[in-house]
Protein backbone atom coordinates (compact mmCIF):
# COMPACT_ATOMS: atom_id res chain seq x y z
CA UNK A 1 0.00 0.00 0.00
CA UNK A 2 2.85 2.34 0.79
CA UNK A 3 4.20 1.70 -2.77
CA UNK A 4 0.59 2.82 -4.41
CA UNK A 5 1.14 6.04 -1.89
CA UNK A 6 4.51 6.83 -3.43
CA UNK A 7 3.38 6.41 -7.34
CA UNK A 8 0.71 8.37 -7.02
CA UNK A 9 2.86 11.49 -5.40
CA UNK A 10 5.30 10.58 -7.81
CA UNK A 11 2.25 10.72 -10.75
CA UNK A 12 1.73 14.23 -8.63
CA UNK A 13 4.78 16.03 -8.86
CA UNK A 14 5.08 15.20 -12.42
CA UNK A 15 1.55 16.27 -13.23
CA UNK A 16 2.15 19.32 -11.59
CA UNK A 17 5.62 20.00 -13.22
CA UNK A 18 3.83 19.74 -16.23
CA UNK A 19 1.25 22.25 -15.53
CA UNK A 20 -1.83 19.49 -15.44
CA UNK A 21 -3.16 20.96 -12.16
CA UNK A 22 -6.36 19.06 -11.34
CA UNK A 23 -4.33 16.05 -12.18
CA UNK A 24 -1.54 16.62 -9.55
CA UNK A 25 -4.55 17.41 -7.04
CA UNK A 26 -6.44 14.40 -7.33
CA UNK A 27 -2.81 12.66 -7.68
CA UNK A 28 -1.87 14.23 -4.59
CA UNK A 29 -5.15 13.87 -2.38
CA UNK A 30 -5.02 9.87 -3.23
CA UNK A 31 -1.62 10.18 -2.07
CA UNK A 32 -2.04 11.19 1.28
CA UNK A 33 -5.24 9.15 1.92
CA UNK A 34 -3.34 5.97 0.91
CA UNK A 35 -0.92 6.58 3.32
CA UNK A 36 -3.13 7.79 5.91
CA UNK A 37 -4.37 4.38 5.55
CA UNK A 38 -1.10 2.65 5.62
CA UNK A 39 0.00 4.62 8.90
CA UNK A 40 -3.12 3.01 10.61
CA UNK A 41 -2.97 -0.39 9.22
CA UNK A 42 0.72 -0.27 10.73
CA UNK A 43 0.03 1.25 14.17
CA UNK A 44 -2.61 -1.46 14.18
CA UNK A 45 -0.02 -4.33 13.60
CA UNK A 46 2.54 -3.01 15.72
CA UNK A 47 -0.29 -3.13 18.65
CA UNK A 48 -1.53 -6.46 17.53
CA UNK A 49 1.96 -7.88 17.51
CA UNK A 50 3.32 -6.30 20.73
CA UNK A 51 0.47 -8.40 22.58
CA UNK A 52 1.38 -11.78 21.44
Amino acid sequence: MLSYAVIFLIVAIIAGVLGFGGVAGVAATIAKVLFVIFLILFVVSLIRGRGR
